[in-house]
């Protein structure tokens, strides 16, 4: 009898706390307050009718004790989703964003070791404490006034000290030629980097010239052209670069666009400054200013002040 009742017992204690369990784990956001939380998102992030959000299931927030957690999904298309975590109070009447910053790490350290510049042409100083990484897109007018800056008023300033980088960021939804010629520029890279910067400097000074050409093929044409003048210009292997020109991978292109993606590159030109971002065209001043910041923070002294007040990017 004693025994009939302790297992009944137990089986009632294993019910109730399964109960228990059931009520802490994430629930399916109720319509009413999946409803609320999507118009809050939109109306804040001013996000359209035509890109997808969804509410996820509410459940405890590990973070905030007394408060709730919810996942908001944001498809942004092209197989690009992004999710975000907001606190929810247990009477539903108020949504929070929380931001957590993990003191014990360096920001700007964390997301330069995300950027692989292995392999990658260097222009300046070499092993610099200071790194200059640009997200670059060769059919962008904007890089090219970004690229006519750096090269040769920044490298002139800073290039004893600094070292430069580009990756590979095409917009190719509007820039139809532009993975072409990061491919072409990859293989002279693979043999000299010498000749991947002037077919670098080439191209951002004189894109009207494949733009000119009226046929995607003729554009490609006219690309394939430039860069095997710059190998036989460098002596490179002629037979090597056309086999490379010719079979077009984009591999290293892609996934280069992908890592851009990853730290929040969205348009172009896009630098990073020993982890300081610098979004799009802005005045040369600015760009000093960054560089003058990370050379501090390394320890070492910025070159002495231009004499111009404010020099301009060119235009």
């Amino acid at each position: 009898m004693l025994r009939r009742f302790l297992v009944i017992l137990i089986r009632r204690s294993f019910l109730i706390l399964f109960l228990i369990c059931l009520g802490c784990v994430a629930q399916s956001a109720p319509p009413d307050i999946a409803r609320k939380v999507e118009r809050q998102v939109r109306s804040y992030y001013t996000i359209p009718a035509d890109v997808k959000l969804s509410v996820g299931a509410i459940g405890p927030s590990k973070e905030m004790p007394g408060y709730d957690e919810v996942t908001v999904s944001i498809d942004e298309g092209n197989g690009k989703k992004k999710d975000y975590q907001f606190l929810l109070s247990k009477d539903r009447n108020t949504m929070l964003r929380v931001t957590k910053f993990d003191l014990t790490k360096d920001p700007y350290e964390a997301l330069m070791s995300k950027i692989d510049v292995t392999g990658r042409p260097t222009r300046g100083a070499k092993n610099a404490k200071v790194v200059v990484v640009s997200f670059d897109d060769f059919e962008c007018p904007y890089c090219s006034r970004m690229h006519q800056a750096l090269f040769p008023e920044i490298l002139k300033e800073y290039g004893d000290r600094v070292t430069f980088i580009y990756k590979d960021y095409p917009l190719s939804e509007i820039h139809p030629w532009a993975i072409h010629a990061a491919v072409d520029a990859n293989c002279l890279a693979a043999q000299n980097g010498d000749a991947y910067w002037d077919f670098a400097d080439y191209i951002h000074a004189n894109k009207p010239e494949m733009d000119k050409e009226r046929t995607p093929e003729a554009r490609f044409d006219a690309i394939d052209k430039i860069a095997t003048l710059q190998g036989q210009k460098h002596n490179l292997d002629t037979t090597k670069l056309q086999s490379c020109i010719k079979a077009q991978n984009d591999q290293a292109v892609k996934a280069s666009m992908k890592e851009g993606d990853d730290i929040g590159v969205n348009a172009t030109p896009t630098l990073f400054i020993n982890g300081q971002r610098i979004d799009g065209l802005v005045p040369l001043s600015e760009i000093r200013a960054t560089l003058d910041s990370a050379l501090k923070d390394a320890g070492q002294a910025p070159p002495a002040p231009v004499t111009t007040a404010s020099t301009p990017v060119p235009r």
